[in-house]
């Protein structure tokens, strides 16, 4: 079974599929969205992308990938984020990394590294082949990325010491389970009038169901127009489950309710 993650090889994504699939099965894109595309049109078993990071909150292009391809999530997985800076030596002019690893290490790069230009690049592996390849450079990614002349100058640079990435495993569509703790679901109601939202929670309220996330991103098909992205603890197998979605898919009959499964977590320590 092979599978796919954002790479190159020494990506925070890279270790969390290791808890899926064995190196040997695990292959590389540059983006989240030619991951989940792939896995939908059938050419992967399983794709590993991130979802949502404590620090910086959700990775949006995870969530439009989510709406525009129509995939299985079967799986969760928790990691800690332990970033570190590594470079060839003390004096670099660049530091490049993910995007939101550069927003995690905001303040120690302001405090220890004010005159550093902040370069965004594909991951976090890719940030540290920069310093590897140039002495200009630092990187800022897994300390188990350092070898040879790439140092790790500093561990433990996120702003915040409980920092972790949730992860899921996606699959193809046939493969969406019903069993589960977890749901995730996206909601496009395809309308807008006052107090729309607060009826496409209310069913959830009355099933005395918990949601753990709610996320609006933008439709693209108009101005002002949303897709609601929702996580709730509790499985698709449940009659409460079944009567909230029964009376949400109601309210957004214009539009359209997509179940993207139910599925376990577990938290992974790399």
């Amino acid at each position: 079974m092979t599978t796919l993650t954002l790479g190159p090889e020494g990506t925070y994504s890279h270790r969390a599929a290791r808890a899926v699939a064995d190196d040997d099965d695990i292959e590389f894109r540059e983006s989240v969205t030619a991951i989940v595309e792939a896995v939908a049109d059938g050419e992967y078993d399983r794709g590993v992308v991130a979802v949502e990071n404590s620090i910086e909150g959700s990775v949006t292009e995870s969530l439009d990938a989510f709406a525009n391809h129509e995939v299985a999530v079967v799986r969760e997985i928790i990691t800690p984020i332990r970033h570190a800076l590594l470079a060839q030596g003390e004096e670099f002019e660049v530091v490049a990394s993910h995007a939101q690893a550069l927003a995690q290490c905001r303040s120690y790069l302001e405090e220890h590294y004010p005159d550093a230009d902040l370069e965004a690049v594909a991951s976090t592996a890719r940030g540290v082949e920069r310093a590897r390849e140039d002495p200009r450079f630092a990187g800022i990614g897994h300390p188990g990325n350092a070898s040879g002349e790439l140092q790790v100058l500093a561990e433990g640079i996120q702003d915040q010491a409980s920092n972790a990435t949730r992860f899921v495993v996606v699959a193809p569509l046939e493969e969406r389970s019903e069993a589960g703790s977890k749901s995730s679901f996206i909601i496009y109601p395809d309308v807008d009038y006052p107090g729309l939202l607060l009826e496409l929670l209310e069913p959830f309220a009355d099933q005395d169901i918990n949601l753990t996330r709610l996320e609006s991103r933008p439709s693209g098909e108009r101005l002002g127009d949303y897709v609601f992205h929702i996580d709730v603890a509790a499985g698709l197998y449940e009659e409460r489950t079944q009567a909230a979605l029964s009376d949400i898919e109601d309210i957004a009959e214009e539009g359209w309710v997509r179940r993207l499964g139910s599925y376990d977590s577990e938290t992974v320590l790399e």
